[in-house]
C-alpha cells in the first residue's frame, strides 16, 4: 500500500473525531498539519518530513524511517515507535509520555528540552544526541547506546541506565539523582557539576571520566571501578559507600556501606 494511502489510514480514526483537521496532499511534504497521527503505519518513510507540532496518540509506527525529519514540539502519547530511525531528526522540546521507543535510532538527532516520562529507550541509540537540557523522569535506557551524547543541564531522575554504553558523553551539570547505572560504561565521559545523589553505580567503569564537584551523596558505588576517574576527591567518596569490590584512585579509601569499615583500593601494578 502507497505510503500516502497508510498515513491516511492511520489518521482516519482521529479525523473521524475531529473533523476540522486538515489533511496534506498526496504529494505535500508539509505533514504538519496532520495535527494528529493514530491507528498504525509500520514502516513509514517520513524522512524530511515536517511534523512540527504533530500529536502521535496510541499510534503504531514501529520501523518507521524519520530521518532528518522537523518533530520540534511533537507529542508523543502512549504510541509505539520500536525500531524507528529519528536520525538526525529534530525533536526540541518534544513531549513523550508512556511512549515505546525501544531499539529506535536517535543517532545525530536534536532532542534539546525535550520532555520524557515513562518512556521505554532499551537498546535505543543516541550516538552523538543532542539531549541538552532535556527533562527525563523514569526513563528505561537499558542497553542503550549513548557515546559522545550530550546531556549536558538535563534533568535525568529516576532512570535505569543499566548496561548502557556512554564513553565520552557529557553530562555536565545534570540533575541524576537516584540514577541507576549498573555495569555501564562511561569511560571519558564528563559529570562535572553533576548531581548524583542516591545513584547506583554498582559494577560501572569510570575509566578517564571526569567528576570534578559531582556530588555523590548516598551513591552506591558497590564493584565500581573508579580507579582512573578525574578530579575525584576523598571528600566525594566519604559521602558515597561501596564495598570490597570498589576501586578508588591511588590514596584514596572508600566507606563501606555498613558505615563502619574503610576500604582501600589502590590502583593495581602497572596502571
Amino acid at each position: 500500500m502507497p505510503m500516502t494511502a497508510r498515513l491516511l489510514l492511520a489518521f482516519a480514526a482521529l479525523a473521524l473525531a475531529a473533523p476540522g483537521v486538515a489533511m496534506a496532499g498526496s504529494a505535500d511534504k508539509e505533514v504538519a498539519r496532520l495535527v494528529s497521527f493514530g491507528g498504525a503505519c509500520s514502516g513509514c518513510e517520513l524522512s524530511g518530513r515536517k511534523l512540527s507540532g504533530a500529536q502521535f496518540m496510541g499510534a503504531n509506527f514501529t520501523g518507521a524511517v524519520l530521518v532528518g525529519a522537523d518533530m520540534r514540539e511533537a507529542r508523543f502519547f502512549g504510541a509505539n515507535f520500536s525500531g524507528a530511525d529519528f536520525s538526525k531528526a529534530d525533536l526540541s522540546a518534544a513531549q513523550l509520555v508512556g511512549a515505546n521507543f525501544s531499539g529506535a535510532n536517535f543517532t545525530g538527532a536534536r532532542l534539546r528540552a525535550a520532555e520524557a516520562r515513562g518512556i521505554n529507550f532499551t537498546g535505543a541509540v543516541f550516538a552523538r544526541a543532542d539531549l541538552r537540557g532535556s527533562h527525563t523522569v523514569a526513563a528505561n535506557f537499558n542497553g542503550a547506546i549513548l557515546t559522545g551524547a550530550s546531556f549536558r543541564g538535563s534533568q535525568l531522575l529516576g532512570a535505569n541506565m543499566t548496561m548502557v554504553d556512554a564513553r565520552g558523553a557529557d553530562f555536565r551539570e545534570a540533575a541524576l539523582r537516584r540514577l541507576v547505572m549498573t555495569g555501564g560504561r562511561f569511560a571519558g565521559a564528563s559529570f562535572r557539576d553533576a548531581d548524583l545523589a542516591g545513584a547506583v553505580m554498582t559494577g560501572a567503569t569510570f575509566h578517564g571520566a571526569d567528576l570534578r564537584d559531582a556530588s555523590l551523596d548516598g551513591a552506591v558505588i558497590n564493584g565500581a571501578d573508579l580507579s582512573q576517574a578525574k578530579n575525584l576527591s576523598q571528600g566525594q567518596l566519604n559521602d558515597a559507600c561501596g564495598d570490597s569490590r570498589t576501586r578508588a584512585p591511588r590514596g584514596l579509601s572508600v566507606r563501606g556501606c555498613d558505615g563502619i569499615r574503610l576500604i582501600s583500593r589502590p590502583i593495581a601494578q602497572g596502571r
